[in-house]
């Protein structure tokens, strides 16, 4: 069964008084790739977190955001009163040297680099939040999971339905292919003896029959139309054996939409002209399809 790349997944639970949100969502995308956005109090985890959606999900764009909720300020940050009271020192000294007075704004300071640090929760914290954190992405990465094993089933309906159509615009241009050639022949003979009448010569049986053989290997599109259906055999098998199947089912497609032009290139009939072109349309939209499977 094949997986789409669109999917979402959230999870929330608490720690310490602070309630963690997580949000995964995801797009298609050619390779994996992960956006992930975490808070300075849990970027220790980043490198578990990636490690974790590489390990459930193998294509697509992963958008990861964690979310603090009554988290107190404690929580969030610490000031470094050594550093903010050296500061504050240094600032009275030169104010004294140059004769200026005036009140000192501990606001203004705050913005001054290595004043406000985010806060680093000691080990044992760390380790309840590392837990909590990643227990939650594994839920989230879960209905994830189970969002895009939906989508894809739809996927595979719709790519079957496609298949089975060209299936039968394949077999309809092999019945028709077998006639061409006789009415080409009829045709060829008929007009031949027209031009021919008035002369009253008569038309060599053996010069047609070249004529007929070298029309018939220029047209012939046997091996093509037994590609395709090779072609459209392996899709469908793809399809319900391989969970990660969104590279070999792009490829094949690009095969499938090659023999496609190839048929259209050599078949002189109007007939299977016109199918040829419903079974191009039907590959662009499995080409279009399979842009989303993982």
């Amino acid at each position: 069964m094949i997986n789409s790349m669109t999917g979402y997944g959230q999870a929330q639970g608490e720690v310490h008084c602070v309630s963690y949100l997580i949000e995964i969502k995801t797009l298609n995308h050619r390779y994996f790739k992960t956006i992930v956005k975490l808070p300075e109090l849990v970027a220790f985890l980043e490198e578990d977190i990636e490690k974790l959606l590489r390990k459930n999900l193998s294509r697509g764009t992963v958008n990861y955001v964690l979310r603090l909720k009554n988290a107190s300020v404690n929580a969030l940050f610490d000031i470094d009163e050594t550093a903010l009271q050296a500061v504050v020192e240094k600032l009275s000294r030169a104010g004294s040297s140059a004769g200026v007075k005036g009140a000192i704004d501990i606001g203004n300071l705050l913005s001054l680099p290595g004043i406000i640090k985010p806060a680093s929760p000691d080990k044992e914290v760390a380790e309840q939040i590392k837990k909590v954190v990643l227990e939650l992405s594994q839920e989230a990465i879960d209905k994830v999971k189970q969002m895009r094993s939906a989508e894809g089933d739809f996927l595979e309906a719709d790519l079957k339905k496609h298949c089975s159509a060209i299936e039968e615009d394949l077999e309809r241009i092999r019945a028709r292919s077998d006639i061409v050639l006789q009415e080409y022949v009829t045709k060829l003979k008929q007009r031949v003896d027209a031009l021919l009448a008035e002369a009253k010569l008569k038309l060599d049986e053996e010069t047609l029959a070249r004529e007929a053989a070298v029309f018939a290997d220029r047209s012939d599109i046997s091996e093509e139309i037994a590609r395709l259906d090779s072609h459209l055999l392996q899709f469908v098998q793809c399809c319900q054996a391989n969970d990660q199947a969104g590279r070999r089912l792009d490829f094949i497609g690009q095969e499938m939409l090659r023999e496609a032009n190839t048929i259209a290139s050599k078949a002189s009939d109007t007939e299977i002209i016109r199918r040829v072109v419903d079974i191009k349309c039907r590959i662009d939209r499995i080409k279009e399809q399979v842009q989303n499977v993982e």
